[in-house]
């Protein structure tokens, strides 16, 4: 199954990037990341990894995170993988006129006994990234421009 979309973000390239590939930062804009850390030493770049608690429905769930390409300022690509599903994908990022540019592709496969969710999976994540990453467009544009 596959969750793919796109949105204009009015900051430049370089400001998207370095604060979408800072896992950290995701609590700031999802409202259901409780807390990211990072568990690899040194910058951020390919073979970085994080832990990150999300909660949904009342239950705190325990995904990692590891990017598989860093090609800053362009394309973050990336393994996560939870108890129940596995996603592997993309965030690409283009300069705009109004800004930036960023596209998501993932490759979402449910496990075990929620393989049976496939649709359902399908049709929330689509609106959960949709909900996501216009948070985080709010967010951006809210902060002032760097000088």
């Amino acid at each position: 199954m596959s969750i793919e979309g796109e949105i204009v973000i009015g900051r430049p390239i370089d400001e998207v990037f370095d604060f979408v590939a800072d896992e950290r930062n995701e609590p700031t804009f999802n409202p259901r990341m409780v807390h990211v850390e990072k568990v690899t030493e040194g910058p951020i770049g390919t073979g970085t990894r994080f832990i990150a608690t999300t909660q949904s429905m009342g239950r705190r769930f325990d995904i990692t995170v590891e990017f598989t390409s860093y090609q800053r300022p362009t394309r973050l690509e990336s393994t996560s993988r939870a108890a129940s599903v596995q996603t592997r994908g993309w965030l690409s990022f283009e300069p705009h006129p109004d800004g930036t540019r960023m596209r998501w592709s993932w490759d979402v496969e449910p496990t075990g006994p929620s393989r049976l969710l496939t649709p359902l999976i399908n049709r929330v994540g689509t609106r959960q990234e949709v909900a996501i990453w216009s948070s985080l467009k709010r967010h951006l544009e809210s902060r002032p421009t760097a000088a």
